[in-house]
């Protein structure tokens, strides 16, 4: 009962700067940003040492190299959470934008306006840079954010908070406009769920169970971030030396992530000149292959770390160096394959043919289509929106990187001059 009552509380002080959020000045909202940049690289040493008893702990329970990799807060990821938010701070302001304004017949003139959405909730799991990226998006669209961190980065998570809390006073926010969960308890998560009266979006963003999870308890509209089963199509007509390239960064970058490669499909009339060599570098960088039948007899003998993929290799997320290949006989048979297998999250082709790219991005179903260029770059950092709330998988409201117009909502206004309802 005392959780229960400390979440309510939480949300509902949240709720209520919400409130203040969404009436200060865009350069209010920037200066806190800039402050909370300037603050977050001040304290880069002491942000490290907190990340590493976190990492510590994550060890000593057995975490996996990738949980780990994506817990780690490098001198760089610190500096990339400073530009971050400095970039949203130089991003238009979407609140209070009229949208098509237009004068009926009566005189009336009738519009939309962006208003931000209120309190947006986030679960999230491992990554602690996740903490900067989205408090910075709700303050710059005057949301209130509520965020419960995964308890394997609970220090990391504390300090970046506090940072952020400190720095937003001093610029005069109002307090718990950024309000952390600081409990491991996961029970914390299901109370959260149950705060409709105070939290107007949740957004989830870990693995297949936490969001499954969130989906079955949630009393809040659910906006999902699922898994990234990510493919890449070289078909017939690719440039072979580009699609290697794309194809070996699309995997090997970081392979941690939602975005990353996990399946590679090649036309035949190129997968024998193309396989070998592409698979010895993949495997000169750590990599290890599940082939289809007729991909593997191109690279038996060629690599060492290979074996025949089953069933459930297409629809696997690996998160690591494992990837799987498909060799196909056509466009239809590799949109069929995805079509089949992917998760609606980053689909790419190779090609130099033109309606072969018109059908990729009119039949692909996913949150971004990419056309000789790597699933990589499908994150609000790349894309121009300085962070991203997560990348949505869902088809109302925002899909692809939830960047600050994501977390607005429209409403009608309308301006008369004394009309009246006949």
């Amino acid at each position: 009962m005392a959780l229960r009552d400390d979440i309510q509380t939480a949300a509902a002080q949240t709720k209520e700067a919400s409130r203040i959020l969404a009436r200060l000045s865009t350069q209010m909202k920037n200066n806190a940003l800039l402050a909370m940049a300037e603050k977050l690289e001040a304290h880069s040493e002491g942000l490290k040492r907190e990340n590493a008893k976190d990492l510590k702990a994550g060890e000593q329970k057995g975490l996996s190299g990738p949980m780990l990799e994506r817990l780690t807060l490098t001198p760089k990821r610190i500096a990339d959470m400073a530009d971050g938010l400095r970039q949203v701070a130089a991003l238009p302001d979407p609140v209070g934008e009229v949208l098509g304004l237009k004068r009926l017949p009566n005189g009336l003139q009738v519009g939309q306006m962006r208003s931000p959405i209120g309190v947006i909730g986030i679960i999230y799991e491992s990554r602690p840079n996740v903490t900067a990226d989205v408090a910075g998006l709700c303050i710059k669209s005057g949301n209130g954010v509520i965020l419960r961190g995964g308890s394997e980065a609970i220090h990391s998570n504390t300090a970046i908070a506090a940072i952020l809390e400190s720095a937003g006073d001093a610029a005069g926010l109002p307090p718990h406009a950024v309000n952390l969960v600081q409990t491991t308890d996961r029970q914390a998560i299901f109370e959260l769920l149950t705060c409709d009266a105070s939290i107007d979006l949740i957004i989830p963003r870990g693995g297949e169970g936490l969001i499954r999870t969130v989906i079955e308890h949630s009393k809040i509209p659910v906006m999902k971030h699922d898994k990234g089963v990510c493919h890449t199509f070289v078909d017939e007509t690719a440039d072979i030396e580009m699609a290697e390239s794309v194809s070996l960064n699309a995997k090997i970058q970081r392979p941690s992530t939602c975005n990353a490669m996990e399946t590679l499909l090649v036309h035949q009339d190129i997968a024998g000149h193309f396989l070998p060599r592409f698979a010895k570098k993949l495997q000169d960088a750590g990599g290890s292959i599940h082939a289809c039948p007729e991909s593997f007899k191109y690279l038996k003998g060629n690599i060492t770390a290979l074996s025949l993929a089953e069933d459930s290799d297409w629809r696997a997320e690996y998160l690591d160096l494992r990837l799987s290949i498909k060799v196909v006989s056509s466009l239809d048979e590799a949109i069929t394959h995805i079509t089949t297998y992917g998760s609606g999250h980053s689909e790419a082709i190779m090609t130099n043919n033109h309606a072969h790219v018109t059908r990729f991005l009119n039949e692909v179903d996913a949150s971004a289509v990419f056309v000789n260029t790597s699933t990589r770059f499908n994150d609000g950092f790349e894309l121009g929106l300085g962070a991203e709330m997560g990348v949505s998988t869902s088809r109302i409201h925002a899909r692809g990187p939830m960047g600050l117009t994501a977390l607005t909502c429209e409403k009608y206004i309308v301006l008369g001059d004394g009309q009246i309802r006949t």
